[in-house]
């Protein structure tokens, strides 16, 4: 049987408290032993430096790390430093996106998809790198249509992505729909099922509406029942994630990437729940 391997997601830090928070936060979720911690990438790169700082912190504690790495407002030169930076500190896992462009940016630098950054690390560092790219099981928000975004997910991997991890979700049927329409379309890489875990109503709306991610009716509706009783959505959120793992897992997912926002406790009673060993 494959090996599935369970991966977290924090964004950096931008205090010093903050720094000191997610330290405590990581060693927490570190006790779980997932395969990588990745480190999210500020739109136009402006947490270019709070990324680095962060992955190698998690690298000093002993743990695989993976940057997020995002090409939209970036030019080859900078890039290229960032690459050199990363090889230089022993990195070897790179998240590869397109990202969003910040506000008040009106041209999108050097690169405009992603493949085109997959192709640019692959020939400039080789196989040094294990690449990971995103992949849109209900579609990217952007997308032409549902064809357009599946044959630009293919052509990241033909460009040299090892992997993929998906914007988070709660259809399992969207998910398993994904899988098999990329492996018709020739992108034979895994994906890795997207985890968001359900802690607060009001911030799972707003981002899954800015993402573009769907929240079943039935979800979204007992969620709003419980107002302001945040022990009733964690618990509830806890019960429906679960049960969304249980079915990927089940279902052949070569493993989840949890986007913790930073906190443990959530991941963690999931983690626990599914009784998970990467």
């Amino acid at each position: 049987m494959t090996q599935k391997n369970f991966s977290i997601e924090f964004y950096p830090p931008k205090t010093p408290e903050g720094v000191e928070k997610l330290r405590i936060t990581r060693a927490k979720l570190a006790e779980l032993q997932p395969k990588y911690f990745s480190v999210t990438f500020g739109a136009g790169g402006s947490t270019q430096r709070g990324t680095l700082e962060t992955v190698l912190d998690i690298q000093r504690e002993g743990h695989e790390a993976a940057p997020h790495l995002s090409c939209i407002g970036s030019s080859r030169d900078s890039l290229r430093a960032i690459l050199n930076e990363y090889k230089a500190n022993g990195i070897r896992r790179l998240v590869a996106l397109r990202g969003d462009l910040p506000s008040g940016y009106g041209a999108s630098g050097e690169f405009r998809y992603a493949n085109e950054l997959v192709e640019f690390i692959r020939a400039e560092t080789g196989d040094w790198f294990h690449i990971e790219v995103a992949a849109y099981p209900e579609i990217h928000p952007q997308a032409k249509s549902p064809q357009d975004d599946l044959q630009s997910f293919v052509r990241k991997v033909h460009a040299g992505a090892n992997a993929a991890i998906t914007q988070y979700f709660y259809n399992a049927d969207a998910y398993f729909r994904f899988v098999d329409e990329a492996r018709k379309a020739g992108a034979d890489v895994p994906i890795v099922a997207g985890i968001m875990p359900i802690t607060n109503y009001s911030q799972l709306m707003r981002f899954s509406d800015m993402c573009g991610a769907e929240i079943p009716r039935w979800i979204r509706l007992k969620l709003a029942s419980y107002g302001d009783d945040t022990e009733s959505i964690k618990a509830f959120g806890l019960d429906v994630v679960t049960g969304l793992c249980e079915r990927l897992l089940a279902g052949g997912a070569p493993g989840m990437h949890f986007y913790t926002l930073n906190q443990a406790a959530a991941t963690t009673a999931l983690w626990k729940r599914l009784n998970l060993s990467a």
